[in-house]
């Protein structure tokens, strides 16, 4: 992790983000309060293995469809932690939607 000092092979060569999300990448979607660069920097941070980071397309129940923010990471748990820290990462002190 780049906070403890250990250089990850991946972020060497670049592969660490990745383009398009694979389908085995688990997926959290939020909506997105702060900047993406905030999200994935949090995430070089923090994480190991590979991500995915963008904005997915769904249909709503009324048939509209929705854009919403995706990350989606080859490690299960680290999705998992992802989820349940979401809400102090993308919390913004100047909300000015409130």
């Amino acid at each position: 992790m780049l906070k403890h000092g250990e250089v990850n092979p991946l972020n060497v060569f670049g592969l660490r983000e990745v383009v398009n999300c694979p389908p085995h990448f688990e997926k959290v979607q939020f909506d997105l309060r702060v900047s993406g660069k905030q999200i994935t920097d949090w995430i070089y941070e923090n994480f190991e293995s590979r991500f995915w980071f963008g904005d997915i397309y769904y249909s709503s129940e009324s048939g509209s469809v929705v854009m919403s923010a995706c990350a989606a990471f080859e490690s299960a748990s680290e999705a998992s932690y992802f989820a349940l820290i979401l809400d102090q990462i993308n919390s913004s002190t100047n909300n000015y939607l409130s």
